[in-house]
C-alpha cells in the first residue's frame, strides 16, 4: 500500500468495524474535516512506536485512537 492509500484504508476499516453503527467523532472546538488530519498525524506518530512496528494493526488502530482521544476528539452516537 502507498503512504496516502493506507491511511484512508484505515478509516475505512474502522468504519467497518463499527458496523451499522451510526457513531462519529466529534470535537468541542475543532470541525469535523480536521480529524482526518489529526488521525493521520496521530497514526504517523504510532508507527514511530518500536512496540507497533510489527504491524499489528488491531494493536496500532487501538493507539491512533486513543492518541485522537487525547487531543479532545471523541466517539459519540448519533441521534
Amino acid at each position: 500500500m502507498t503512504s496516502l492509500t493506507r491511511p484512508v484504508f484505515l478509516l475505512m476499516l474502522c468504519a467497518f468495524s463499527a458496523g451499522c453503527s451510526t457513531a462519529e467523532w466529534v470535537h468541542p472546538n475543532r470541525p469535523k474535516d480536521q480529524f482526518t488530519l489529526d488521525y493521520n498525524k496521530c497514526q504517523a506518530d504510532t508507527m514511530r512506536d518500536p512496540k507497533l512496528q510489527q504491524g499489528i494493526q488491531l494493536l496500532i488502530i487501538q493507539a491512533t485512537e486513543r492518541c485522537v482521544q487525547k487531543q479532545g476528539w471523541r466517539l459519540v452516537e448519533k441521534e
